[in-house]
């Protein structure tokens, strides 16, 4: 969320800025409304100061002993006037936040210009990219040869785009957990986090996902709650209307719990296997810092992220996403993207971002310097990683001639040393 007085004096250059990423703001309305707000606020200071004036001569005429009556008519008139203008103001202040609210974030002076992921520019690449003497297979095959995944009951149990993890799945999800757990809170300096995967209203707004994206999200409308759909959303609030101490930042979470999406407009595609589904695990990694440090910082857990690709020896590549690929929220995002030898393409693995105040202003989230004022702080937040992207890209990268899949050596503890994932004996 942008800052009033950005709305009131500089929406055009806010528009102008923005180009085609602000093409779903209503923009005539923001200006007729802040128009509207400005005035108000000029004619209610205006009937404030000749309150304190009124104030100030009754004060003089009681202390004259003299007639204060018909001033004093006055001032409850002034008092009323004032009264029904703030109702004015708070009528037009509602809708025009509503609007406000369908503003995106300006990207940073860095991020590349573009209008769609092909203007997305690659920053470096990671690994050797492995050769096969055969045709690779998909990883829904794999999975369902080796009978460790399980569409179908899936399909039965709920409907399409879910999966079933059976033995070696589920474990194999249950170990890249907890790797990811222990590599960032013993590494990187993380503190791990539990929270709820049902949040109310508020919290989805304070990150951007509402209402922009309501759409996308699952809703109970009894309680007005959301399934998340990631943990940025419940880790972001716990400082929701808070005021840290600068001492405190940065704050570094990190979370693992299931999300949920309803991938609204998405039909048709990768409607098989793991890439794109309605429930999935993430470990999320969400920061909380000084403004003047958030860009070191967004390099910082770019780089947390990778690590967690390196150690499983999978091959990535990392992009910085364009202005027309830019999320709503976000004002700089890496991409991280693994290798998919069945699709012979890198697919997203991890988004890093850097929001700088943007949901920390509509989240009211700040922090203070001794002797001086608040400010809102910056947040930022990555996947480190999505749990199911990586299974994908541990069956493809990992598979064998015999159709088994190789475990990554790093892994191979959190599997009681297992090796490999061999064919279903059933």
């Amino acid at each position: 969320m942008h800052d009033s007085r950005l709305l009131s004096d500089q929406l055009d250059s806010l528009r102008t800025q923005l180009g085609t990423r602000g093409k779903d703001v209503p923009w005539d309305t923001i200006h007729t409304l802040s128009e509207q707000r400005r005035n108000l606020i000029r004619q209610v200071e205006d009937l404030r100061h000749q309150l304190k004036q009124g104030s100030d001569r009754i004060g003089q005429l009681k202390r004259n002993k003299e007639p204060a009556d018909d001033q004093m008519a006055v001032l409850r008139q002034v008092r009323e006037q004032i009264q029904s203008m703030e109702l004015e103001l708070r009528a037009v202040e509602e809708p025009l936040r509503e609007h406000a609210l369908s503003i995106p974030n300006l990207p940073h002076q860095t991020v590349p210009k573009g209008s769609h992921e092909g203007d997305n520019e690659e920053i470096r690449r990671w690994g050797d990219l492995p050769h096969f003497s055969f045709t690779p297979r998909t990883h829904f095959d794999l999975g369902e040869a080796l009978g460790i995944l399980d569409f179908p009951k899936a399909t039965k149990i709920s409907g399409a785009r879910f999966s079933v993890g059976i033995g070696m799945g589920a474990q194999l999800e249950r170990a890249l957990a907890n790797f990811m757990l222990d590599l960032h809170v013993q590494e990187h300096g993380y503190t791990e986090v539990l929270p709820p995967v049902l949040v109310n209203r508020a919290s989805m707004t304070g990150t951007g996902q509402l209402p922009k994206f309501e759409d996308d999200a699952f809703h109970v409308p009894t309680e007005d709650f959301f399934l998340i759909p990631t943990a940025e959303v419940p880790v972001t609030n716990l400082y929701r209307d808070d005021i840290l101490d600068t001492n405190q930042l940065p704050i570094r979470y990190v979370a693992h719990t299931p999300c949920f999406r309803r991938e609204a407009g998405s039909y048709g595609k990768d409607t098989q296997g793991l890439i794109r589904v309605h429930q999935f695990q993430k470990v999320e990694l969400v920061n909380f810092v000084h403004p003047e440090q958030s860009y070191d910082e967004l390099e910082r857990l770019t780089k947390a992220a990778e690590t967690i690709l390196q150690k499983l020896k999978l091959p990535y590549r990392v992009m910085a996403l364009c202005t027309g690929d830019l999320g709503f929220s976000a004002a700089k995002t890496y991409d991280l993207e693994v290798w998919l030898p069945s699709q012979q393409h890198y697919r997203e693995i991890s988004s890093c971002s850097n929001f700088e105040g943007f949901q920390a202003r509509r989240a009211n989230i700040r922090f203070r310097t001794k002797g001086e004022k608040p400010q809102f702080l910056h947040t930022l937040n990555g996947s480190g990683l999505a749990i199911g992207r990586t299974v994908v890209a541990i069956l493809e990268n990992y598979q064998q001639a015999d159709g088994s899949v190789t475990i990554p050596q790093v892994l191979q503890p959190y599997l009681h040393g297992a090796v490999s994932i061999g064919p279903s004996k059933t």
